[in-house]
């Protein structure tokens, strides 16, 4: 699809809800990767579904947790995701395949990460009640980042746009600025209201393209920022927002901010309602509300990279908000004429004539040029929404779309293997695991029933000093329509003793799945349980 001819040339913030995204179980976080084909959405039984935003069909199911999904965050190349569930655990995951590569067990609930914008090794780790903590994949080691006050360690943080700086925010408004490579402090500054009192920081994002990033704070005041002119302050300086938004009537607070891809807009969802406020950063004015149901909560909200669509989480179920397509013929030919009834037209004289007489000639320098012009239809020109502002190419060996192939039950014949006579033939007596015939196939395909076995999953736990191992994700906690959300997640009745200590048990999995899971989609669940990872067409 060419995203030049997508141009609004006018607003580009999305007007009216344009379907929804059912992934069978609770929705709870998505996010898109970086060129928006993709969307990642984590569910409450643990599973991470992949959506082809072009078709808006699943294009991949993980089983990737036991317990519920509260982060996702997808690598620079699309290949990786790394996901948070609610019992500490981290893991890396590589989308092609659906294998997981590694686990990280934390002491505290994960309230966000974030891979690094440009580094697929390391990972931006925010966990409950401690300072962040920096990942590297490759070794396993972690780095913990230095906070400015260690008995305040609800604190937030986020790589800048080229992870260059990780910003980090805490309870009493302080937003310190630190090296990536060297944790190093460059600038520091504090958030205050009006008056001198300070109000704690509940998320930093920052925008695609441009240096802007924004700050929500628990005063429901969402503050915008450009990162050159903190850098320029140093530390202990006293930067002015360039924007302050808020909603002034109903004094809304904001559960989830971020912005659109360029860069221009800025939407906030409520904590209170399913409704989305988006405002223009130049001028800061309000621009748009979208009301979804009312009585829902709203839950997570992602703008799409390169276009104006919304996905909003609120209920278990992913909405989409796009704009109204309207259609006029007329762009395509200066001469259509619409008519709104039937005329009476009357045909020139050369209209069918083989030449037409009355043609002007062309000028010959012109007609000369065009024919002597050379047309390039080998090269292929980079797609500028897909590049940053410092790159020429595309990453031509990004992730974009993931290839789906038919599944087939019981195949009469295996063309691409031996026959079925050959492979009885060569298979050991005392294998017990060979059999003949098209099942063979089955069997040799990784699968959680048998076949080979998989390589073991490393799993380290990451030690972190002074933190309480007893904290429960507020996901599990949310007032309103969760309460049904947290009954389901919590650990069922009767799993007391050795359950405790042992997360990864089959038979907690299956009791919580089937706890988590409503009873309309019970017997679909039931069937992804027997594959760890699949594919629908």
């Amino acid at each position: 699809m060419n995203l030049e001819l997508l141009e609004s040339f006018g607003q580009n913030y999305p007007e009216e809800a344009d379907g929804t995204l059912d992934c069978i179980s609770m929705a709870l976080t998505c996010t898109f990767n970086r060129w928006g084909t993709l969307l990642a959405v984590g569910c409450n039984d643990g599973r991470i579904v992949i959506w082809d935003f072009l078709t808006r069909g699943i294009a991949k199911i993980i089983s990737a947790h036991i317990h519920p999904v509260c982060s996702l965050s997808w690598s620079r190349d699309g290949h990786k995701l790394v996901s948070a569930s609610t019992d500490n655990i981290v893991s890396q995951w590589d989308v092609l395949t659906g294998d997981c590569d590694q686990r990280f067990r934390f002491p505290s609930p994960i309230l966000k990460l974030q891979y690094h914008p440009r580094d697929m090794d390391k990972v931006l780790v925010c966990p409950m009640k401690s300072a962040p903590v920096l990942l590297t994949l490759s070794d396993s080691k972690h780095v913990v980042l230095p906070v400015d006050d260690d008995s305040d360690l609800n604190v937030v943080a986020a790589f800048d746009r080229r992870g260059e700086y990780i910003y980090t925010g805490n309870a009493k408004g302080k937003i310190l600025v630190l090296n990536t490579n060297t944790q190093d402090l460059v600038a520091s500054f504090r958030v205050t209201t009006g008056t001198s009192n300070t109000t704690a920081i509940k998320s930093i994002e920052f925008a695609r393209k441009g240096s802007c990033f924004l700050i929500n704070t628990a005063d429901r005041i969402i503050r915008v920022y450009d990162g050159r002119e903190i850098l320029t302050c140093g530390r202990d300086g006293e930067p002015e927002p360039m924007q302050k938004l808020q909603d002034l009537v109903n004094r809304t607070p904001w559960k989830r901010c971020c912005f659109s891809g360029d860069g221009e807009y800025i939407v906030a969802g409520s904590a209170r309602q399913h409704a989305l406020y988006i405002w223009e950063k130049s001028i800061g004015n309000l621009v748009k509300i979208l009301h979804g149901t009312r009585g829902e909560l709203l839950l997570d909200v992602a703008w799409h990279p390169v276009r104006p669509i919304i996905a909003s989480i609120s209920s278990g179920v992913v909405s989409i908000w796009a704009q109204n397509q309207v259609e006029n013929w007329s762009a395509f030919a200066p001469d259509f004429k619409e008519l709104d009834e039937n005329v009476e037209y009357e045909e020139r004289e050369s209209e069918f004539d083989i030449e037409d007489e009355d043609k002007s000639e062309p000028e010959q320098t012109g007609a000369d040029a065009a024919e002597d012009e050379e047309v390039d239809v080998t090269s292929v020109d980079p797609i500028p929404a897909f590049c940053s502002s410092d790159e020429e190419l595309e990453d031509y060996k990004a992730l974009l779309y993931l290839p789906i192939a038919p599944e087939v039950e019981d195949p009469e014949e295996n063309p691409f293997g031996p026959p079925p006579d050959a492979a009885g033939q060569n298979a050991t007596p005392d294998d017990g695991s060979a059999h003949s015939g098209p099942g063979d196939k089955k069997q040799r395909q990784p699968s959680s029933d048998g076949g080979p076995p998989k390589k073991k999953i490393r799993t380290t736990t990451i030690e972190l000093q002074g933190v309480p191992n007893d904290e429960v994700h507020p996901l599990l906690g949310v007032k309103g329509d969760s309460k049904s959300k947290k009954k389901a997640a919590g650990r069922p009745k009767g799993s007391k003793g050795k359950d405790k200590d042992s997360p990864f048990r089959p038979k907690v999995c299956r009791e919580r799945a089937e706890g988590l899971v409503g009873t309309p989609g019970s017997l679909v669940a039931a069937a992804y349980k027997q594959h760890e990872v699949q594919g629908l067409d």
